[in-house]
């Protein structure tokens, strides 16, 4: 594994990857930093997934729409939160989704009720892949913006780099 850093407009973000995923991007002061990654034993370097996430990044901060499609992801969690994940990835630039469609989406997948607003909050929260796994596109029922491991600025920040 290799870590490096990228100068975003909201603050420093630490890139992890892989020889061939992209296993976290995280900013360097949020909740739930590294996940369960020893960061501070892991190398500093260069790999084509890292090259390929700054690309990536720079191209969402200079207001383009760069497809998710385009990095290899690979977050580490349970299948449930993998799940919330995949659902995650569907919501469209410029849009937000509430805990509770994300809840009637796993449903709708699985062909059972599937999970819980808090549930799905809690592998919100956890997302180990901030801002390209879209979780700051996730709102309360009520419209309102809740919790963000990035801090509710950046939240704001990205929603409205978005216009959403």
């Amino acid at each position: 594994m290799l870590q490096t850093t990228y100068a975003s407009p909201l603050g420093q973000l630490i890139l992890l990857a892989d020889t061939s995923h992209l296993l976290g991007v995280w900013y360097s002061d949020q909740a739930h930093l590294g996940a369960h990654y020893p960061l501070a034993s892991i190398k500093h370097g260069s790999s084509t997934v890292l090259k390929q996430t700054a690309q990536w990044l720079t191209a969402y901060f200079n207001g383009q729409k760069p497809s998710i499609k385009q990095l290899p992801l690979a977050p580490e969690a349970t299948p449930f939160r993998q799940q919330v994940y995949r659902v995650l990835t569907t919501i469209p630039y410029g849009q937000t989704m509430t805990y509770q469609q994300i809840v009637e989406r796993l449903s709708e997948l699985n062909g059972q009720p599937t999970g819980s607003a808090r549930a799905v909050g809690g592998a919100v929260g956890h997302n180990p892949i901030s801002i390209i796994i879209p979780c700051h596109r996730v709102i309360g029922t009520n419209g309102n913006l809740t919790g963000y491991a990035g801090g509710l600025a950046r939240k704001k920040a990205l929603l409205a780099l978005e216009q959403a």
